[in-house]
């Protein structure tokens, strides 16, 4: 057991049964995800909705594909977030800074007009968000010792904490822009992450020594060779922008791409390093196929913020007692169910023990339900405008909880487990690479939806996923072997 997990079972406190410490993470992430949500929620409409609505008048397919190179983008940055933390600064620290990043970039989205605003945003959020997910969720890893049962219902309710702010945040905001505009929107996202930066300014100190640990720390005399290459990439960055060959047409694809080498030349340097063990190595191979369906998954569920979005403001009846519901409050319909399910499936994997099912089948069983999810679209095909029911779109969104249940969590978990001593947070930075390939393909594949192709559209995503998990059913014994004694 290292030191960090020796240290945090200290004391007699618990939260929920729960190291203590569970509940500081817990609130950062709330917050966090509060104010991330609440703009995300935003983002779509703001790039579509005309410019006398206060928007950008972008293509709804290019707004789209730019909204899923985004989302794949804060993923993508949890590279960046875990060779600081693993090389550089430690895991507390990383998180802190880019809590401070992320605040700016929300005020940025609120006070600078335009495409600018839009840009200096997100990319700040972005980065920001990237670091600060990847440290958190491996802080939360190292608060329980190996083989600790109860490890998989802790990660469940840390997330039902980002789902408590992932349901505020768009209701808030979605309020604020009906009544005063997006950018007072933006504002109040910007006002969450900040009260997340001062109650983790104010508490930080009482996470143990060992969260400022550096696992692998880079040589000084490495510093001038590391910041000139970081100059490079910058400047590169700056090149292709200038010059147009990266826009917002290739963007999408451009991060899908970049993601995918990105996990090659990631699982190449880890299962190469002299500092991992036979053992080690044996389960980051079997990590490999959850890394697949991961990203499987994640292209369909991250549709809410493509797919889902478009569909609620044109096909969605948002009438309620005479009232019209903003579309991007439909974002909250899943954290609501995510509160109620979490303690559900947390107190199940708890009661089950060593009876519960292993990783390898609750991610097929995720897929599958996602599968289901995206068939359960087909009976509104083709009904006009404003032809389908909350009630309706709830149901669908409620079997998008389920299997979300089945995966992030626990993927958070295994991650945690079979990530070698020496890449513990690279490997969740792994594991979220994941979600960014996933999440960049989502908008590709918004890019084909519409009105008049929902029956193939929603059949072909669903009969995929179901597919994927009966095949990764068939593989779970082999994965098994791989993962040893790991469940």
């Amino acid at each position: 057991m290292s030191t960090l997990q020796r240290t945090a079972d200290s004391g007699g406190r618990t939260f929920l049964g729960h190291p203590r410490m569970l509940a500081n993470l817990f609130s950062v992430e709330l917050w966090e995800r509060f104010s991330f949500y609440g703009m995300q929620a935003l983002l779509l409409f703001y790039m579509t909705y005309s410019l006398a609505e206060g928007g950008l008048a972008l293509d709804p397919g290019t707004a789209a594909g730019l909204v899923g190179a985004y989302g794949g983008g804060v993923y993508l940055s949890t590279i960046l977030g875990a060779w600081l933390a693993d090389r550089v600064l430690g895991s507390e620290r990383v998180l802190f800074y880019s809590a401070i990043i992320i605040m700016c970039g929300h005020v940025a989205l609120a006070l600078l007009p335009g495409v600018v605003g839009l840009s200096v945003g997100l990319v700040m959020v972005g980065v920001g968000s990237g670091g600060l997910k990847a440290n958190a969720s491996s802080l939360v890893g190292t608060l329980y010792a190996p083989g600790d049962d109860r490890r998989d219902a802790g990660f469940s309710i840390f997330y039902m904490g980002i789902n408590i702010g992932g349901l505020m945040g768009p209701l808030l905001t979605n309020l604020a822009w009906d009544t005063y505009g997006f950018h007072v929107g933006f504002g109040l996202a910007a006002v969450g992450m900040a009260a997340g930066l001062l109650q983790y300014a104010a508490t930080r100190k009482n996470l143990p020594a060992a969260a400022h640990t550096v696992e692998n720390p880079l040589p000084r005399s490495a510093y001038p060779r590391w910041i000139a290459i970081a100059a490079v990439v910058v400047l590169l960055v700056g090149v292709v922008l200038a010059t147009g060959l990266l826009d917002a047409g290739n963007l999408a694809g451009v991060m899908a791409y970049t993601a995918i080498a990105a996990t090659i030349a990631y699982f190449a340097v880890i299962l190469s390093s002299s500092r991992v063990t036979a053992e080690e190595r044996r389960r980051v191979y079997s990590f490999m196929p959850l890394f697949v369906a991961s990203a499987a998954f994640w292209s369909l569920f991250q549709q809410q913020f493509t797919v889902v979005a478009l569909y609620s403001e044109s096909r969605l009846d948002r009438n309620l007692f005479g009232w019209e519901m903003p579309p991007g409050m439909v974002q909250s319909i899943n954290p609501v169910f995510i509160i109620i399910f979490a303690g559900i499936f947390a107190a199940l994997w708890t009661r089950l023990g060593s009876r519960q099912p292993s990783s390898p089948l609750k991610f097929s069983f995720g897929l599958i339900v996602m599968g289901v999810a995206f068939l359960a679209f087909i009976p509104f095909a083709g009904g006009g405008a404003n032809s389908t029911p909350l009630i309706g779109l709830a149901g669908i969104l409620l079997l998008f909880t389920w299997a979300e249940l089945f995966i992030s969590p626990i993927g958070l978990s295994v991650t945690t487990k079979l990530a070698p001593e020496a890449f513990r947070t690279q490997m969740l930075a792994l594991f979220f690479l994941s979600i960014s390939l996933g999440t960049t393909v989502s908008g590709l594949l918004a890019g084909f939806y519409s009105e008049a192709n929902e029956v193939p559209y929603f059949a072909f995503s669903g009969i995929t996923a179901i597919v994927l998990g009966g095949a990764l059913i068939a593989a779970a014994p082999a994965i098994r072997k791989g993962m040893g004694a790991v469940r």
